[in-house]
């Protein structure tokens, strides 16, 4: 009798704290978005859509992300480069959304300062950054 009473406590506490795991709150400058898509290294590429992977946000098929995630996730995500992954993580309100006008399909935004003294070293400085909090493989593959 005491052992039933024992475990069926015991069950109680494992379910009460399975049931207090919930997701991290979204601070107000940032967004929560799942999109599916490619890497290559620590860019995410991301895919078009589909109903397998059909994501969470409205962010455009073919934008780069610059993935921030701890060193074991990144190297889970690195060993599944070439196969299409579905990642869920922050973006800050202020990075996300494209800039300029559509003009005819195509993106007019403004440019840098030429004089502005700035030196670009060909690497990807302007990408959106997302802070990766999970991710999962998802039926698909890259182009």
């Amino acid at each position: 009798m005491r052992l039933t009473a024992a475990s069926v406590v015991a069950i109680a506490l494992v379910t009460a704290s399975l049931a207090a795991q919930e997701t991290k709150p979204v601070p107000k400058n940032s967004i929560r978005v799942t999109v599916p898509g490619c890497t290559k290294g620590y860019v995410f590429t991301v895919a078009p859509r589909t109903v397998e992977a059909p994501g969470s946000a409205d962010v455009p098929a073919g934008m780069h992300l610059r993935l921030n995630a701890p060193k074991k996730m990144m190297t889970d995500i690195k060993a599944h480069e070439g196969t299409l992954i579905q990642v869920t993580g922050l973006i800050k309100k202020g990075q996300y959304g494209p800039s300029g006008i559509n003009v005819g399909g195509v993106r007019i935004a403004p440019g840098g300062n030429p004089q502005s003294g700035t030196l670009s070293m060909g690497g990807p400085a302007n990408l959106v950054m997302m802070d990766v909090e999970g991710w999962q493989q998802v039926p698909g593959e890259c182009r």
